[in-house]
């Protein structure tokens, strides 16, 4: 999506208008001046023609599914930036995007190697994993087009440390898998939630601990051990 093709700006007053599934709303409500405030920022970026990503449907889509299903977190920066990319899923990008981001490349070549499959994902779209419960969560939840990391420290940490907190809380199994140090920058919110850490797959990093880490066998042993299912990660 072009940045003049962006939908209406967000009209958040209320936690109801939020576009986040109904398990989520008690848990977002104490940002919800935050969200609030956001709306305005995002706002302003538009009149001033600078623009946001992703498009206002899919800034919370990483919220979309139900809180209490959640069994693993995966933790990115914030979207991608380059229009039509970004999704609301951290790494995820829209069907038919072509050529992958960079860091996607890389995660499914680990994925083929951890697990001894062949990947022959046609598009980066990994909402199969968030319909099994993985919650593809950026700590930013949206971007300046062609600016990345432009929208840090405008508001969204707390947003998203909120509902961190709310997930390492609840007693329900949950595995966090961050990589890169500004991901596991958060594992003090996750209280005793088991957590894989490497490198980030960015291309700069992958080669310095992130290929050879095996996250998705080992996030399937520990949810098998906490009694719960193990995640399908072929796509």
């Amino acid at each position: 999506m072009l940045v003049d093709e962006q939908p209406t700006t967000p009209q958040w007053q209320t936690i109801d208008d939020l576009p986040v599934h109904p398990s989520w709303r008690g848990v977002l409500e104490p940002v919800m001046d935050q969200i609030r405030d956001l709306g305005q920022f995002l706002t302003s970026e538009t009149d001033a023609g600078r623009g946001f990503l992703p498009p206002e449907p899919d800034i919370f889509r990483a919220f979309s599914y139900p809180f209490d299903e959640v069994k693993v977190l995966i933790l990115g920066q914030d979207p991608y930036p380059t229009p039509g990319h970004s999704m609301g899923l951290c790494f995820s990008t829209q069907p038919g995007v072509r050529p992958l981001p960079r860091s996607l490349v890389n995660i499914f070549k680990e994925m083929a190697t951890d697990l001894g499959v062949s990947i022959n994902a046609t598009d980066g779209d990994l909402r199969h994993w968030s319909r099994q419960g993985v919650m593809l969560l950026n700590r930013v939840l949206t971007v300046q087009p062609g600016n990345s990391n432009s929208h840090k420290g405008r508001g969204w940490e707390a947003v998203t440390e909120t509902a961190i907190t709310a997930l390492g809380q609840r007693n329900q199994p949950l595995v966090a898998i961050l990589w890169g140090r500004q991901a596991q920058a958060v594992q003090k919110f996750l209280g005793d939630t088991p957590c894989i850490t490497s490198a980030h797959p960015s291309p700069l990093s992958a080669s310095r601990g992130f290929f050879g880490s095996r996250p998705f066998s080992t996030t399937n042993r520990m949810l098998d051990d906490l009694g719960a299912t193990p995640v399908d990660w072929r796509l």
